[in-house]
Protein backbone atom coordinates (compact mmCIF):
# COMPACT_ATOMS: atom_id res chain seq x y z
CA UNK A 1 0.00 0.00 0.00
CA UNK A 2 0.96 3.18 -0.66
CA UNK A 3 1.30 6.27 2.10
CA UNK A 4 -1.35 7.65 1.13
CA UNK A 5 -3.11 4.36 1.10
CA UNK A 6 -2.16 3.67 4.56
CA UNK A 7 -2.88 6.95 5.64
CA UNK A 8 -6.29 6.77 4.45
CA UNK A 9 -6.90 3.45 6.51
CA UNK A 10 -5.63 4.78 9.26
CA UNK A 11 -8.01 7.61 9.55
CA UNK A 12 -10.55 5.26 8.22
CA UNK A 13 -10.08 2.86 10.96
CA UNK A 14 -9.67 5.86 13.81
CA UNK A 15 -13.60 7.26 12.82
CA UNK A 16 -14.61 3.49 13.13
CA UNK A 17 -13.21 2.92 16.08
CA UNK A 18 -14.34 6.31 17.84
CA UNK A 19 -17.98 5.76 16.34
CA UNK A 20 -17.98 2.04 18.36
CA UNK A 21 -16.71 3.60 21.46
CA UNK A 22 -19.30 6.10 21.41
CA UNK A 23 -22.31 3.65 20.42
CA UNK A 24 -20.83 1.84 23.49
CA UNK A 25 -20.87 4.17 25.72
CA UNK A 26 -24.56 5.16 24.44
CA UNK A 27 -25.58 1.86 24.66
CA UNK A 28 -24.22 1.82 28.55
CA UNK A 29 -26.12 5.21 29.71
CA UNK A 30 -29.08 3.85 28.11
CA UNK A 31 -28.86 0.56 30.04
CA UNK A 32 -27.61 2.49 33.26
CA UNK A 33 -30.50 4.56 33.15
CA UNK A 34 -32.87 1.90 32.65
CA UNK A 35 -31.75 0.14 34.98
CA UNK A 36 -32.33 3.06 37.54
CA UNK A 37 -35.42 4.75 36.54
CA UNK A 38 -36.72 2.16 34.77
CA UNK A 39 -36.98 3.74 31.11
CA UNK A 40 -33.86 5.30 28.68
CA UNK A 41 -36.87 8.49 27.17
CA UNK A 42 -36.66 11.48 28.13
CA UNK A 43 -38.99 13.41 29.68
CA UNK A 44 -40.05 15.21 26.53
CA UNK A 45 -41.52 11.89 25.94
CA UNK A 46 -44.30 11.88 28.51
CA UNK A 47 -46.18 15.18 27.44
CA UNK A 48 -48.31 16.27 24.72
CA UNK A 49 -49.96 19.74 24.35
CA UNK A 50 -53.51 19.98 24.96
CA UNK A 51 -55.02 21.86 22.14
CA UNK A 52 -58.41 22.99 23.98
CA UNK A 53 -56.28 24.77 27.24
CA UNK A 54 -53.21 25.20 25.32
CA UNK A 55 -51.27 23.38 27.44
CA UNK A 56 -48.49 20.50 28.09
CA UNK A 57 -49.64 17.98 29.67
CA UNK A 58 -49.03 14.21 30.10
CA UNK A 59 -50.30 11.53 27.50
CA UNK A 60 -53.30 9.68 28.77
CA UNK A 61 -52.83 5.84 29.55
CA UNK A 62 -49.20 5.93 28.79
CA UNK A 63 -46.72 3.66 30.25
CA UNK A 64 -42.67 3.97 29.78
CA UNK A 65 -40.73 2.17 32.64
CA UNK A 66 -41.37 3.05 36.16
CA UNK A 67 -44.11 6.14 35.07
CA UNK A 68 -47.19 5.02 34.77
CA UNK A 69 -50.08 7.74 33.53
CA UNK A 70 -54.02 7.10 33.97
CA UNK A 71 -56.57 7.69 31.65
CA UNK A 72 -57.41 11.40 32.68
CA UNK A 73 -53.76 12.35 31.83
CA UNK A 74 -52.37 12.11 35.48
CA UNK A 75 -48.95 10.14 36.88
CA UNK A 76 -50.60 7.82 39.61
CA UNK A 77 -53.57 5.38 39.61
CA UNK A 78 -57.05 5.70 38.30
CA UNK A 79 -59.13 8.72 39.49
CA UNK A 80 -63.46 7.87 39.61
CA UNK A 81 -65.06 10.50 37.89
CA UNK A 82 -67.77 11.31 39.33
CA UNK A 83 -66.09 11.48 43.01
CA UNK A 84 -67.44 8.38 45.26
CA UNK A 85 -69.76 9.47 47.85
CA UNK A 86 -67.60 9.49 51.01
CA UNK A 87 -64.54 9.78 49.85
CA UNK A 88 -61.68 12.43 50.62
CA UNK A 89 -59.68 13.72 47.02
CA UNK A 90 -56.06 15.20 47.70
CA UNK A 91 -54.90 17.12 44.76
CA UNK A 92 -51.74 17.87 44.36
CA UNK A 93 -50.24 20.78 42.23
CA UNK A 94 -46.69 21.16 40.71
CA UNK A 95 -43.74 20.96 39.09
CA UNK A 96 -41.19 18.20 38.69
CA UNK A 97 -40.72 17.92 42.33
CA UNK A 98 -43.96 16.95 42.45
CA UNK A 99 -44.30 14.66 39.07
CA UNK A 100 -41.18 12.70 40.28
CA UNK A 101 -39.40 11.60 37.36
CA UNK A 102 -36.70 10.19 39.33
CA UNK A 103 -38.42 7.63 41.84
CA UNK A 104 -38.77 4.39 41.63
CA UNK A 105 -42.27 3.87 40.62
CA UNK A 106 -45.29 5.78 41.36
CA UNK A 107 -46.04 4.32 44.73
CA UNK A 108 -42.91 6.16 45.59
CA UNK A 109 -43.78 9.83 44.46
CA UNK A 110 -44.66 11.88 47.14
CA UNK A 111 -48.25 12.56 46.47
CA UNK A 112 -48.94 9.10 46.55
CA UNK A 113 -46.90 8.18 50.25
CA UNK A 114 -48.73 11.36 51.60
CA UNK A 115 -52.20 9.75 50.75
CA UNK A 116 -51.00 6.61 52.22
CA UNK A 117 -49.87 7.81 55.44
CA UNK A 118 -52.84 9.75 55.84
CA UNK A 119 -55.26 6.30 55.21
CA UNK A 120 -52.92 4.78 57.58
CA UNK A 121 -53.73 7.92 60.04
CA UNK A 122 -57.35 7.35 59.21
CA UNK A 123 -58.36 3.81 58.68
CA UNK A 124 -62.05 4.47 58.87
CA UNK A 125 -62.11 7.54 55.87
CA UNK A 126 -61.11 6.47 51.87
CA UNK A 127 -58.60 8.60 50.51
CA UNK A 128 -57.71 9.26 46.71
CA UNK A 129 -55.36 11.44 45.14
CA UNK A 130 -54.58 13.39 41.82
CA UNK A 131 -50.38 14.30 41.03
CA UNK A 132 -51.17 17.32 39.02
CA UNK A 133 -47.58 18.22 38.76
CA UNK A 134 -45.67 18.39 35.82
CA UNK A 135 -41.96 19.68 34.97
CA UNK A 136 -42.21 22.85 33.68
CA UNK A 137 -45.31 24.38 35.36
CA UNK A 138 -45.19 27.60 36.37
CA UNK A 139 -47.74 29.40 38.74
CA UNK A 140 -49.30 30.72 35.26
CA UNK A 141 -49.80 27.15 34.47
CA UNK A 142 -50.53 26.19 37.64
CA UNK A 143 -53.82 27.93 37.54
CA UNK A 144 -54.83 26.80 34.18
CA UNK A 145 -54.19 23.31 35.16
CA UNK A 146 -55.98 23.32 38.34
CA UNK A 147 -59.03 25.29 37.07
CA UNK A 148 -59.26 22.98 33.35
CA UNK A 149 -57.91 19.52 35.00
CA UNK A 150 -57.96 19.48 38.33
CA UNK A 151 -61.34 21.08 39.63
CA UNK A 152 -63.69 18.77 37.79
CA UNK A 153 -62.47 16.39 39.91
CA UNK A 154 -63.89 17.74 43.07
CA UNK A 155 -60.52 17.55 44.88
CA UNK A 156 -61.76 18.39 49.34
CA UNK A 157 -58.05 19.41 49.19
CA UNK A 158 -55.35 20.80 47.31
CA UNK A 159 -51.76 21.23 47.76
CA UNK A 160 -49.56 23.65 46.44
CA UNK A 161 -45.79 22.90 46.25
CA UNK A 162 -44.16 25.25 43.46
CA UNK A 163 -41.45 27.89 43.32
CA UNK A 164 -38.58 26.84 41.33
CA UNK A 165 -39.43 27.66 37.97
CA UNK A 166 -40.89 30.82 39.11
CA UNK A 167 -37.69 31.62 40.50
CA UNK A 168 -35.69 30.87 37.86
CA UNK A 169 -37.92 32.24 35.13
CA UNK A 170 -37.77 36.10 37.18
CA UNK A 171 -34.48 35.58 37.20
CA UNK A 172 -33.59 34.62 33.81
CA UNK A 173 -35.81 37.95 32.60
CA UNK A 174 -33.63 40.02 34.86
CA UNK A 175 -30.39 38.49 33.39
CA UNK A 176 -31.74 39.12 29.96
CA UNK A 177 -32.74 42.32 30.92
CA UNK A 178 -29.07 42.88 32.17
CA UNK A 179 -27.65 41.51 29.05
CA UNK A 180 -26.45 38.30 30.50
CA UNK A 181 -27.99 35.96 28.37
CA UNK A 182 -29.68 36.64 25.07
CA UNK A 183 -32.35 35.79 26.31
CA UNK A 184 -35.45 34.96 29.33
CA UNK A 185 -36.74 31.40 27.26
CA UNK A 186 -34.73 28.87 28.38
CA UNK A 187 -32.28 27.53 25.32
CA UNK A 188 -33.61 24.97 23.95
CA UNK A 189 -30.93 21.25 23.98
CA UNK A 190 -29.26 21.15 20.64
CA UNK A 191 -30.98 18.01 18.10
CA UNK A 192 -28.45 15.48 18.94
CA UNK A 193 -29.28 15.78 22.40
CA UNK A 194 -32.81 14.63 21.66
CA UNK A 195 -32.03 11.57 20.50
CA UNK A 196 -28.87 10.65 21.99
CA UNK A 197 -28.49 10.21 25.72
CA UNK A 198 -24.84 10.84 25.64
CA UNK A 199 -24.96 14.00 23.49
CA UNK A 200 -27.30 15.26 26.36
CA UNK A 201 -25.63 14.15 29.48
CA UNK A 202 -22.82 15.97 27.92
CA UNK A 203 -24.05 19.34 27.19
CA UNK A 204 -25.77 19.67 30.67
CA UNK A 205 -23.00 18.82 32.33
CA UNK A 206 -20.59 21.46 30.31
CA UNK A 207 -23.29 23.92 30.65
CA UNK A 208 -23.14 23.22 34.50
CA UNK A 209 -19.53 23.69 34.49
CA UNK A 210 -19.46 26.28 32.37
CA UNK A 211 -21.61 28.53 34.88
CA UNK A 212 -19.77 26.93 38.19
CA UNK A 213 -16.48 28.59 36.46
CA UNK A 214 -18.78 31.39 35.87
CA UNK A 215 -20.00 32.05 39.03
CA UNK A 216 -16.74 30.89 41.13
CA UNK A 217 -14.93 34.04 38.95
CA UNK A 218 -17.46 36.33 39.29
CA UNK A 219 -17.90 36.76 35.80
CA UNK A 220 -21.55 37.31 34.25
CA UNK A 221 -22.83 36.91 37.74
CA UNK A 222 -26.25 38.55 38.48
CA UNK A 223 -26.12 41.36 41.40
CA UNK A 224 -29.31 42.15 42.99
CA UNK A 225 -31.20 42.58 46.10
CA UNK A 226 -33.58 39.11 47.01
CA UNK A 227 -35.53 41.07 48.52
CA UNK A 228 -36.80 42.23 45.69
CA UNK A 229 -37.77 39.52 44.00
CA UNK A 230 -40.67 37.45 44.16
CA UNK A 231 -43.92 40.01 43.34
CA UNK A 232 -44.90 38.63 40.18
CA UNK A 233 -44.92 35.22 42.26
CA UNK A 234 -46.56 36.81 45.14
CA UNK A 235 -49.32 37.95 42.37
CA UNK A 236 -49.80 34.66 40.70
CA UNK A 237 -49.72 32.63 43.79
CA UNK A 238 -52.79 34.57 45.05
CA UNK A 239 -54.74 34.13 41.73
CA UNK A 240 -54.34 30.39 42.19
CA UNK A 241 -55.39 30.09 45.69
CA UNK A 242 -58.12 31.96 45.25
CA UNK A 243 -59.32 29.77 42.56
CA UNK A 244 -58.41 26.53 44.42
CA UNK A 245 -60.42 27.78 47.13
CA UNK A 246 -63.42 27.92 44.99
CA UNK A 247 -62.99 24.11 44.29
CA UNK A 248 -61.07 22.80 47.56
CA UNK A 249 -62.56 22.58 51.46
CA UNK A 250 -59.08 23.23 52.33
CA UNK A 251 -55.91 24.95 50.43
CA UNK A 252 -52.22 24.10 51.58
CA UNK A 253 -49.16 24.80 50.26
CA UNK A 254 -45.82 23.74 50.91
CA UNK A 255 -42.48 26.03 51.52
CA UNK A 256 -39.77 24.85 49.21
CA UNK A 257 -37.31 22.46 50.71
CA UNK A 258 -33.85 22.42 48.26
CA UNK A 259 -30.93 20.43 48.65
CA UNK A 260 -28.97 23.59 49.01
CA UNK A 261 -28.00 24.89 52.58
CA UNK A 262 -26.14 28.06 54.36
CA UNK A 263 -24.43 25.70 56.52
CA UNK A 264 -22.62 23.52 53.92
CA UNK A 265 -19.34 24.08 52.25
CA UNK A 266 -18.65 25.78 48.80
CA UNK A 267 -18.00 21.87 47.62
CA UNK A 268 -21.08 20.96 48.93
CA UNK A 269 -23.09 24.53 47.77
CA UNK A 270 -21.85 23.53 44.45
CA UNK A 271 -23.07 20.40 44.30
CA UNK A 272 -26.37 20.88 46.03
CA UNK A 273 -26.96 24.27 43.42
CA UNK A 274 -25.60 21.86 40.00
CA UNK A 275 -28.99 21.57 38.71
CA UNK A 276 -30.43 25.37 39.13
CA UNK A 277 -26.95 26.76 37.57
CA UNK A 278 -28.20 24.83 34.53
CA UNK A 279 -31.45 26.94 34.47
CA UNK A 280 -29.49 30.37 35.72
CA UNK A 281 -26.07 30.38 34.86
CA UNK A 282 -25.43 33.67 36.20
CA UNK A 283 -26.37 32.77 39.55
CA UNK A 284 -24.46 32.47 42.73
CA UNK A 285 -25.19 30.23 45.66
CA UNK A 286 -25.38 33.30 47.69
CA UNK A 287 -28.04 34.80 45.25
CA UNK A 288 -29.92 30.78 45.14
CA UNK A 289 -29.64 30.55 48.61
CA UNK A 290 -31.51 33.95 49.60
CA UNK A 291 -33.50 33.84 46.62
CA UNK A 292 -35.38 31.09 47.64
CA UNK A 293 -35.32 32.33 51.24
CA UNK A 294 -37.43 35.21 50.02
CA UNK A 295 -40.00 32.98 47.57
CA UNK A 296 -41.14 30.63 50.83
CA UNK A 297 -41.30 34.02 52.87
CA UNK A 298 -43.23 35.36 50.41
CA UNK A 299 -45.53 32.45 50.79
CA UNK A 300 -45.64 32.39 54.19
CA UNK A 301 -46.80 36.14 53.88
CA UNK A 302 -48.88 35.82 51.29
CA UNK A 303 -51.38 33.40 53.39
CA UNK A 304 -51.19 35.36 56.36
CA UNK A 305 -52.42 38.37 54.07
CA UNK A 306 -55.53 36.34 52.85
CA UNK A 307 -57.02 36.11 56.08
CA UNK A 308 -60.43 35.74 54.91
CA UNK A 309 -59.81 32.67 53.18
CA UNK A 310 -59.45 28.77 54.71
CA UNK A 311 -55.81 27.61 54.56
CA UNK A 312 -53.14 25.88 55.78
CA UNK A 313 -49.48 26.03 55.27
CA UNK A 314 -46.49 23.89 56.21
Amino acid sequence: MSARSKLRMTILITVVLILLLLLAAEAAIRVRQTLKYGSASTLENYYTVDPKINLRVPIANLSIGRILINSLGFRGPEIAVPKPSGTVRLAFLGASTTWCAEVSGNDFAWPHLVTALLGRAFPSVRFDYVNGGVPGYTMESLLKSMQYRVAPLQPDVIVIYEISNDFSGELRELAAKRGLIQEAKMQESTWPSRYSLLWNLAEKNLRIIAAQHAAETKRGSLEIDPGTLGEGYRHGLTQLVLAAQQSAKLVAIATFSTQLRRNQTPEQQERASSSAMFYTPFATTRLLIEGYERYNQIAREDFIALSNLRFEWF
